[in-house]
């Protein structure tokens, strides 16, 4: 095939074949093309390869070949088109009727005036189709027995055959809507006619949109077909060429397979790593990865170590098989005890500090002292020192016979106490929960945040590294698509990525690998990075909490300010006398 335009080739290509390979030719004045659409650029250098996979008609503009005026309209436009057979016009009927004779071509003839006919029975409006019957006598005068059909009804009109036009003669047929015009290829390059646009012949140029896949490109190109550009046909002798076009994770997650999917990488986002992993060394350019699918569930919980070393963070698989046993909770003010206050569940704590507290007016409060057993009931509201309601929390006093049976453990004393939510009296759960949980379990019968110890590992895992810590602060539950992937160097390493997060660019390789026969040992327990920790709990899912709310100034602080700024005022002034003596001795 010799070298064509873009836009010759896609005009006359059929839909049925593609898709098709084309080679980009060196043009006249150029040795290659870049455009750029919707902020993607994109280089057509010559010898490149493109595999042609679908066209799109965007638009088609109505030249008048007369003037060069254009009209565009959308492929949607409902008007109808009929085609002229050649350029040249027809001066009178007799002149149309002696050119058709002159080419054997019988009657009737189909054609159009491009100006208005008036005639005893009506009047023709121009570009409006006539189709020519016969020829015979009229009133004495040989004329042309014409037809003029009308969405009413047909009327029969008799034209002299010195009828001056200029006409136009027309292919016979019915006229065509814009789509089926323009995929005749016997209409190529026809003038055609339509009655809702403005002039009496017009010139249709398509415009269309080539979507392609080019070597190496993780997109679809969209290319012009009005690009300057002259392409060759290959498709015959590019069978064994097989385009790259890398994938992220994200888009074979959204694809949803089919998997397993062997991939190699071929690009790593760039930063520091947000898992600490073993695994996460491995992914390189060039490393073969197996992706296995979505995992399950896709719920994670976020987990920080407790204890007197700077806390680790983890993120914990909901697949997660070790067991745990709940700690109980430490709150450093009222406040913390109204977050975790939940109905149906009593809440029990013990004072760890002491509390003399001041700013309420309310005969229910009291101070708190270490060892001091409370009931949290629910929150509710005091009146303050300033004249203005404070938000409190009501508290029931337990006794202090915490070792007795169960009547006597449940005594309480019928006074109730009210907390100020800014209260930074120090608090720990008081607790007799000795059970092992699942994390499932855990995290469906408790609210979290919740301090937990993992007693028994996950014996899928065995380098869990959680039971090691005296004690895990389970502190968020997060929803996020992982999937399932392993080195194919070593498939004994598997692991789960969020793509969200860690969204590698792949390609797809040769090879498949059938479904394992076993479950894949997955690595449920993932260490993060401090910088992706902290990242995770600025999300809008981590600030539902409100920060607590600060304590009313003391009035013997604002006392002892105002008398330490009066005092202060009392010796500058002592100062200016003092200087202003010295400058007078000195002056003197």
């Amino acid at each position: 095939m010799e070298p064509v335009s873009l836009q010759d080739f896609v005009c006359a290509l059929d839909p049925a074949s593609l898709p098709r390979v084309l080679r980009v030719c060196s043009g006249v004045y150029f040795q290659g093309s870049i455009y750029e659409i919707s902020g993607n650029e994109c280089c057509l250098s010559t010898g490149d390869l493109i595999k042609v996979t679908q066209v799109c008609l965007q638009r088609v503009v109505c030249e008048n070949p007369g003037t060069g005026q254009t009209i565009e309209i959308a492929p949607t436009f409902r008007g109808h088109f009929s085609p002229l057979t050649g350029p040249q016009s027809y001066g009178t009927l007799n002149e149309l009727l002696s050119a058709a004779t002159q080419r054997s071509k019988k009657l009737p003839i189909c054609f159009m005036s491009t100006h208005r006919i008036t005639t005893e029975a009506r009047v023709v409006p121009e570009d409006q189709p006539l189709l020519l019957e016969a020829v015979e006598i009229h009133h004495g005068a040989k004329c042309a027995r014409c037809v003029l059909d009308t969405e009413a009804q047909q009327f029969v009109l008799h034209l002299p055959l010195s009828q001056k036009g200029p006409f136009w003669e027309w292919e016979p047929g019915a006229p065509r809507p814009l789509l089926q015009a323009l995929q005749d290829s016997a209409l190529k390059d026809l003038l055609f006619t339509c009655p809702t646009l403005p002039w009496h012949s017009l010139i249709l140029r398509p415009q269309y949109e080539v979507q392609a896949i080019m070597h190496m490109r993780r997109t679809i190109v969209k290319i012009p077909s009005t690009l300057e550009v002259d392409v060759e046909d290959v498709t015959a002798s590019s069978q064994h060429i097989h385009f790259i076009q890398p994938l992220l994770l994200s888009e074979a997650l959204a694809q949803g397979g089919p998997f397993p999917l062997t991939t190699e990488i071929l690009e790593v986002p760039e930063g520091s790593p947000i898992f600490l992993s073993p695994w996460v060394a491995s992914l390189q350019k060039g490393q073969r990865l197996c992706i296995h699918g979505l995992a399950s569930p896709p719920w994670r919980v976020l987990v920080s170590t407790k204890g007197r070393k700077a806390p680790r963070h983890f993120m914990v698989s909901g697949a997660y098989q070790g067991k745990l046993r709940r700690r109980p909770r430490e709150f450093p003010t009222a406040y913390d005890l109204l977050g975790a206050l939940r109905p149906g569940q009593p809440l029990r704590v013990v004072a760890t500090k002491d509390y003399e507290g001041d700013g309420v007016e309310s005969p229910g409060f009291t101070s708190l002292a270490v060892g001091d057993r409370l009931e949290v009931l629910r929150s509710g509201q005091a009146h303050g020192a300033e004249g203005r309601d404070i938000d409190v929390l009501v508290c029931q006093r337990l006794s202090d016979q915490a070792g007795e049976e169960e009547e006597d453990y449940e005594q309480i004393d019928e006074d109730q106490i009210l907390l100020p939510l800014y209260c930074s009296s120090s608090f720990v759960e008081e607790m007799n929960d000795g059970r092992r949980y699942s994390l499932e379990d855990l995290t469906t019968q408790f609210s979290l945040p919740c301090e937990v110890r993992v007693v028994v590992k996950d014996s899928s895992h065995p380098a869990d590294p959680l039971p090691s810590f005296p004690g895990l602060r389970l502190e968020e539950k997060i929803m996020e698509p992982f999937l399932v992937v392993s080195l194919d160097s070593n498939p004994a390493m598997c692991f789960e990525i969020p793509p969200r997060w860690l969204d590698l660019t792949v390609v797809e390789a040769k090879g498949r690998l059938g479904r394992p026969a076993r479950p894949l040992p997955i690595a449920t327990v993932q260490e993060l990075a401090d910088a992706f920790y902290y990242s995770l709990r600025r999300l809008p899912a981590f600030e539902s909490q409100l920060p607590p709310p600060r304590p009313p100034k003391s009035e013997g602080l604002r006392g002892q300010k105002k008398q330490t700024s009066k005092g202060k005022g009392s010796q500058n002034l002592q100062f200016i006398y003092t200087l202003t003596r010295f400058v007078a001795i000195i002056r003197s």
